[in-house]
């Protein structure tokens, strides 16, 4: 080409494509190894897999683990306590499977070196909670990674993938994917037989609080963009639970992490009065969510939202007691490594505030939403479950494989599993390479890649945005607003204005209508038909402009969702005004979704609860 890219496309041939190399890929890998070994294993993953995905900067616990060795818990008391903090819904079968194989992931995790806390005289691990165990975490990430290299054929690194492939024969079968090198600018096709798509959630799809020289600032990692369902949804993949997305409590400005200071300090959060605003508004949630205000532990929506009522009543700020708690060396260094492993930006801003949280309480404040599939909510993909586990109508394939055929799932991409974390992402990881070796093992033909032709005409998809740039650029000496084309940062703000004001953001406390969700639907309309004049100046903005494509797609299966559930079922995550309650006798189901790419139609339907306990 005239700009210098390499106009030869790269191809990639695997047996198994994994997309992403967060936790749910390095397990993928890690497993597909043990059961294929004459496999070509290929990792694709957008940065390096070291440091990708949500665990990238250290954690402080895993949050998922039994501990069925010392008989501390179940794996049916996994899945009510799931049920219970999803207000009555969950994939049970799914849950179940991951928990009955988790402890296993940590034992491997302790096995390669990372360093879990202990009782020295038990020789049990620390507890942060129920389902919590304190790690040294900083290099929790590069510890797993390392596996994932040693099991894999070729990883790939710094490649933004952007589309699936279609077997040419059967539209309903993956081939593939396509993507961008970020380094040197060439055009990647990946062959495979079966895919596993274990890439990110998304954050930035609603505005987030912070502002100006903080913007950006998040607490699901910023390069989380959606990819995990911007690959899904547009290939034809059913999807569910596209609206239960995700409000965190984390403390304020610098969104540290409150799990290990409730948990393990046992401090205490209250409203500017000093009341413990959880019992004296018991009786009132009790009005709007009925038996579900009882259930232990309260559910997290229900946390979030009773701490929302306070604010909007004048009661605010809400204050973590850390003086209260912080009253031994040991305590003190525990939880300023809480936030050095993982969020150093909360240590940070309380210095930068002269805060000592030895004597000064700090304020909490909930987040925009994100949406995602492995934290405390599902989003993702409707997916084939365990054999001997899943009601007839929850399977239909291999384990973990979506409704299409040969592409799996895992982590943040498969709905219905909520609580996953960085343990559970790995385990269910493991699970879909299990799967998708099997369906390897059954299916010994190789999908037939699109023509030459299609695969040109994709790479001319991919780099319009530098030609939109190349052929606009001379209409403008300088600024952001161009009349040829759309730059991904405007894109961006367009998308999380959009959001936020309409789909239930921070902006209207997290409040929307049927009105307003229309309304979000027009303007993601418009916004989709305008990215196909995104404009990007270098090979940076080109990752971004596609970024922003799968941001447009996650957010326009958020905003149907949302709309078709007639009832606020997550209180405290998002609002319905027009149908504040939950209601159980019509919406104790999965609200599912399936987009056409031949038709650009959408298809909203529900599927039935199957409770397996």
């Amino acid at each position: 080409m005239e700009d210098g890219r390499p106009s030869a496309p790269r191809f990639v041939d695997a047996d198994l494509l994994i997309i992403g190399g967060g936790m749910a890929g390095c397990g993928a890998a890690y497993e597909a190894r043990y059961w294929g070994r004459d496999l070509r294993i290929v990792v694709a993953e957008k940065a390096a897999i070291e440091r990708s995905g949500a665990v990238a900067q250290g954690l402080s616990a895993i949050n998922c683990y039994m501990g069925m060795r010392w008989g501390e818990n179940q794996p049916e008391d996994f899945v009510r306590y799931v049920r219970n903090d999803l207000m009555g819904l969950s994939r049970e079968d799914l849950v179940f499977d991951i928990a009955r194989h988790v402890d296993s992931t940590v034992h491997l995790f302790e096995e390669w070196g990372l360093p879990i806390f202990k009782d020295p005289t038990t020789g049990r691990y620390v507890r942060e909670g129920r389902w919590q165990v304190m790690i040294h975490g900083e290099s929790y990430k590069p510890i797993v990674a390392e596996a994932a290299r040693k099991a894999a054929t070729e990883i790939v690194e710094h490649v933004v993938v952007t589309h699936l492939l279609p077997d040419s024969r059967d539209a309903r079968r993956v081939a593939g994917a396509v993507g961008i090198d970020v380094r040197d600018g060439r055009y990647v096709v990946f062959r495979a037989k079966a895919v596993i798509v274990s890439a990110a959630g998304a954050s930035h799809i609603f505005r987030p609080r912070s502002a100006g020289e903080g913007y950006g600032r998040t607490w699901y990692p910023p390069w989380a963009s959606g990819s995990a369902y911007g690959l899904l949804i547009p290939f034809g993949a059913e999807m569910i639970q596209m609206e239960n997305r995700l409000v965190v409590t984390r403390f304020k400005d610098g969104y540290g992490p409150v799990g290990a200071w409730f948990l393990l300090l046992k401090a205490v959060a209250t409203n500017a009065r000093g009341e413990e605003f959880e019992k004296t508004r018991l009786p009132e949630l009790r009005e709007r969510v009925g038996a579900y205000a009882d259930a232990k532990p309260m559910p997290t929506c229900l946390r979030n939202h009773l701490m929302l009522q306070e604010i909007r009543d004048g009661h605010g700020p809400i204050l973590m007691h850390t003086e209260r708690v912080l009253d031994t060396p040991e305590k003190e260094a525990l939880g300023w490594e809480d936030f050095l492993n993982m969020t150093v930006g909360q240590a940070v801003t309380w210095a930068a505030q002269g805060i000592d949280p030895r004597t000064t309480p700090s304020e909490l404040i909930l987040s925009e939403p994100y949406v995602m599939g492995s934290h405390a909510v599902c989003a993702g993909a409707w997916a084939s479950g365990p054999a001997d586990l899943a009601p007839p109508d929850y399977r239909w394939g291999y384990n973990r494989m979506t409704t299409i055929q040969g592409l799996f799932g895992a982590g943040d991409a498969i709905g219905g599993s909520a609580h996953k974390f960085s343990s559970g992402s790995f385990t269910e990881g493991r699970l879909a390479a299990k799967g998708a070796v099997a369906y390897l093992r059954d299916h010994t033909d190789r999908p037939a890649t699109p023509h030459p032709h299609r695969i040109a005409e994709l790479q001319g998809e991919l780099f319009r945005p530098l030609d939109n740039f190349q052929r606009g650029r001379s209409r403008i000496t300088a600024g952001s607003v161009h009349p040829d084309y759309l730059q991904p940062m405007s894109g961006l703000q367009r998308l999380e204005k959009t959001m936020d004001e309409y789909a239930g953001g921070v902006g209207t406390d997290y409040m929307t209508n049927e009105t307003m969700l229309n309304r979000a639907l027009e303007n993601l309309t418009a916004l989709r038909a305008d990215l196909a004049r995104l404009g990007a100046s270098d090979l940076h903005e080109l990752q971004r402009a596609w970024e922003l494509v799968h941001r447009v797609w996650t957010a326009e299966a958020v905003v149907r969702h949302t709309l078709y559930r007639k009832e606020t079922r997550w209180p405290g995550y998002y609002y319905r005004a027009d149908y504040p309650k939950v209601d159980d006798e019509h919406w104790r189901c999965f609200v599912s979704s399936v987009y056409d790419r031949h038709t650009d139609a959408w298809t909203l339907s529900t599927r039935a609860y199957r409770p397996i306990l």
